[in-house]
């Protein structure tokens, strides 16, 4: 079983990512906070330990499944959305079904080939793929927000450790 002081800390600090992300959001009324973000931030604060390469892994995921979602919405399923439901049997939900597929077989290749598996990046993929966030300055704003999101973490971190240094054992080089 995890410690309570573990789970207390993880959860404060993953609102602590999330809260920069939220003021950026609120402060420029672009959409810097989506869905895949969260479990983003959960696993930063989850694995805070984790080697600094990930964390190029985490943005190259996120970029790929944005890429991939905006190549198979804009292919498959430009002009419809997810923002209500298709009627059943539409061509509109099937070209969405057709888009979130693809992103998905994109992305799941893109992160396999490149060595940069990440899940929450496939969440990405369809929040793209399915026409909720899908034009280039929305895919754009969804890599800047991961950036954004792994530069907090990085910094926190690294000041972290300089307060603590090596008298504590989880952060001594």
């Amino acid at each position: 079983m995890i410690p309570s002081r573990r789970r207390l800390g993880t959860s404060c600090y993953a609102g602590v990512l999330f809260t920069v992300l939220g003021a950026v959001a609120w402060l420029s009324g672009q959409p810097f906070v989506f869905p895949s973000l969260g479990p983003s931030a959960f696993l930063l604060a989850f694995e805070r330990q984790a080697d600094r390469g990930r964390l190029s892994h985490v943005v190259a995921s996120h970029v790929i499944g944005g890429v991939a979602g905006l190549l198979a919405y804009t292919l498959l399923g430009a002009g419809a959305t997810l923002t209500a439901t298709p009627p059943p049997g539409s061509t509109a939900g099937l070209h969405l079904v057709a888009s979130g597929v693809c992103s998905i077989v994109l992305t799941s290749w893109g992160m396999i080939a490149t060595d940069t598996n990440h899940a929450p990046a496939c969440a990405t993929t369809l929040i793209v793929s399915l026409g909720l966030l899908p034009t280039p300055t929305q895919v754009a704003i969804i890599v800047v927000s991961v950036v954004v999101l792994v530069a907090t973490h990085a910094v926190t971190v690294a000041g972290f450790r300089r307060v603590v240094g090596a008298s504590h054992p989880r952060y001594a080089d």
